[in-house]
């Protein structure tokens, strides 16, 4: 991977500034303190107050237009229940219109420094899931967009997310300037931090549900964080047995819930089970040969998240040597990036959108599913994980006010802790600074675009309204 410097407006540009992801040892090595001053110069060509900017320029594209050409490709039957997750809330909405922010933020002041960033690094995308020693850890959890990009770009997403979710638990506008500012605070701190650690320690650092909950100064915190846990360490393969599946004619299959788990066609799964053998080629040998000892039972269509309804998305049964010995394997589409047209144009840098999303996802996250890997199914691209791996999330209408800051200040942490482990913390700690000066712009943003959300939330509520696009509640 090669470093970047974007110009202020996200143009990209190689840049030799910082060197800490160039893949030759043979080359000069530029000092954390060069680096650092590096970033304070940024501050010049784009002052920190810059980044608190919002005003939609003229021209903005129509967000209700770039939703509906982001279901172009999609499965035509499941576009309705997207579209009724979106208009939802404001918050549905920013979930599944991460097309929209990037366009938005994407021509923006920023400073060029360009880590891997998530893409999509809101509120919800943070969670629980088991590390390979079975220890459950919170962090980033969804790269569907991971991408080169700004480290802006992830920080404005989160901010405003963290915004509009605060307006709907009920939250003030001072508790959602608390909350926001406990983000950047963090982030700009955590950032710091792992600028001065060696580069394989950084690596290391993640962070435990043990230490996580000790850390919470918020009792109510505590306690979702409490409740969150237990119900992630009961999501396993094992559990899903009778919640999933049937016994049927001394086989076990998938339950259909249609529209939302539904049969595929004998054909489809034929190919789709060739696809699974090529899968176990991208694992590391000893998961190779440990997934290689289970027979694939079933596949099922499975709808999942908000952004992602409408891609292919699978669950696969597997079954070891015996019944109670299973894995659940989930495939899921991958398509270009959200952010990769505003790094390097129309050029195609990533020749596997499946193999992309997994590099990446191993980038930012400290521990990684093993079971980690890509495919291609008729001619799409697939990445594939465990489907049912103690993930869980905090349940954001859980909390109050006074949780969802003790909480932004943990999800600021995870995003720093990730960009770190990729390229240019020494540089974005010199930018950051020490100050609140960071906070301040970001709040300022926050809660512009949080307004923005909501106005483009009502725009795709009288979309509807007009039969511009379809609806379908579920049950």
């Amino acid at each position: 991977m090669t470093d970047q410097l974007a110009s202020p407006r996200g143009h990209v540009v190689l840049a030799d500034a910082d060197s800490e992801t160039y893949s030759s040892l043979r080359r000069r090595a530029v000092s954390r303190a060069e680096r650092y001053e590096i970033g304070r110069g940024l501050r010049k060509r784009v002052p920190r107050s810059a980044l608190g900017d919002w005003q939609p320029p003229v021209g903005r594209p129509d967000p209700v237009q770039l939703i509906m050409e982001s279901h172009v490709g999609r499965v035509d039957r499941l576009v309705p229940i997207r579209v009724s997750r979106m208009v939802a809330s404001p918050y549905g909405f920013l979930r599944g219109t991460a097309i929209v922010m990037a366009e938005d933020v994407a021509r923006l002041p920023a400073t060029g420094i360009t880590p891997v960033v998530c893409g999509d690094a809101h509120l919800g995308n943070f969670g629980f899931y088991a590390s390979p020693e079975r220890d459950l850890v919170i962090d980033l959890n969804d790269f569907d967009e991971a991408h080169p990009g700004a480290w802006e770009w992830d920080l404005r997403r989160l901010v405003a997310s963290i915004w509009v979710a605060g307006r709907q638990n009920g939250a003030s506008e001072d508790g959602c300037e608390s909350a926001v500012a406990s983000c950047v605070a963090a982030y700009r701190d955590e950032v710091r931090e792992l600028a001065d650690q060696p580069l394989l320690s950084r690596s290391y650092q993640r962070l435990d549900v043990d230490r996580l909950r000790e850390s919470a100064s918020d009792a109510t915190l505590r306690a979702e964080i409490e409740r969150a846990t237990k119900r992630a360490r009961k999501r396993t393969s094992d559990r899903a047995l009778p919640r999933f599946t049937e016994e049927l004619e001394d086989r076990r299959r998938i339950v259909e819930e249609p529209p939302l788990i539904t049969r595929v066609a004998p054909a489809e799964a034929d190919r789709i089970a060739a696809g699974l053998d090529d899968y176990l080629e991208t694992l590391a040998p000893h998961w190779r040969r440990a997934l290689g000892g289970y027979t694939l039972v079933d596949i099922a269509h499975k709808v999942v998240g908000v952004g992602s309804v409408g891609l292919r998305a699978y669950v696969a049964l597997l079954e070891g040597s015996s019944p109670e010995d299973v894995v659940f394997l989930q495939l899921k589409q991958a398509r270009r990036s959200v952010l990769a047209r505003f790094v390097h144009g129309d050029s195609a840098w990533h020749a596997h959108q499946g193999q992309r999303v997994v590099e990446y996802q191993q980038a930012l996250q400290t521990v990684s599913d093993p079971l980690l890997g890509w495919t291609t199914v008729d001619g799409r691209q697939y990445y594939v994980r465990q489907f049912r791996n103690m993930k869980g999330t905090i349940a954001l209408d859980s909390i109050d006010a006074a949780a969802l800051t003790d909480y932004a200040g943990v999800v600021g942490h995870l995003l720093a802790k990730g960009h770190a482990r990729t390229s240019g913390a020494s540089m974005i700690a010199g930018y950051a600074g020490s100050s609140d000066k960071l906070a301040v712009a970001l709040c300022r943003f926050a809660r512009a675009y949080a307004d923005q959300t909501e106005a483009d939330h009502q725009a795709l509520v009288k979309a509807v309204a007009r039969g511009l696009l379809p609806v379908q509640h579920e049950m």
